[in-house]
């Protein structure tokens, strides 16, 4: 008995580890100013994807996305997008091409996190398709496994927006800090000009005496 459950428990979460790495690509990467990156994936008529993406850091948190098939025709195009996610069936088999755009920007440089996901997850048992019914056991194994899989979507978004987050506080933390700096130079330059004005106010004039000859 403790043996089986071992053994289910090992399928669950091996299952779980290599799911991700086998039917997805997920990724966070720089975007320069004025740049492009593209990627590509392989992928079999009638899969099922779907790509979400996210700008974490940078300017207006915004970029540009393309998704073409094999020919180059566009399946998705969204310009200065925040965030979006795009489901779609290939209609094709052949390489897809998606790319990421931050050519509008002349000076700021953009993190960008995507996630690309292809096909369904395969059967947590080989026989999990069968037309009996799953025993108590695997149905709880299932259970699990699903809830798993929407904890790591959910910490996925949470760090995102921590980072958003984040990049957004020490932004603001810089331009206070900036607008400190200058609110001080400015109340030294009114300072020093008020104490150059009172004492020009309270000098003592030289008065200079000319004497007419005979």
């Amino acid at each position: 008995m403790c043996n089986g459950y071992i053994r289910v428990l090992v399928q669950v979460l091996c299952a779980h580890l290599l799911c991700g790495w086998v039917h997805g690509s997920e990724l966070t990467f720089e975007l320069p100013d004025n740049a492009k990156q593209c990627f590509y994936e392989d992928i079999i008529i009638g899969t099922k994807c779907t790509l979400e993406f996210q700008v974490v850091t940078g300017g207006h948190y915004d970029v540009d996305c393309r998704l073409e098939d094999p020919d180059g025709a566009v399946l998705y195009k969204e310009m200065k997008k925040q965030y979006d996610s795009f489901t779609f069936n290939a209609p094709k088999n052949g390489t897809y091409k998606f790319c990421f755009s931050n050519e509008f920007s002349t000076f700021t440089h953009k993190t960008v996190y995507f996630d690309f996901q292809v096909g369904d997850d395969p059967p947590l048992f080989p026989n999990e398709n069968r037309v009996t019914a799953l025993t108590q056991m695997e149905s709880a194994c299932v259970s699990i496994h699903e809830a798993l899989k929407s904890v790591i979507d959910y910490q996925t978004h949470f760090r995102l927006r921590e980072a958003q987050g984040r990049s957004r506080a020490e932004d603001l933390n810089t331009r206070v800090a900036f607008w400190s700096i200058g609110e001080a130079v400015i109340l030294l330059v009114v300072s020093i000009s008020q104490v150059v004005l009172l004492r020009s106010f309270f000098s003592d004039k030289k008065t200079t005496t000319t004497r007419v000859g005979s």
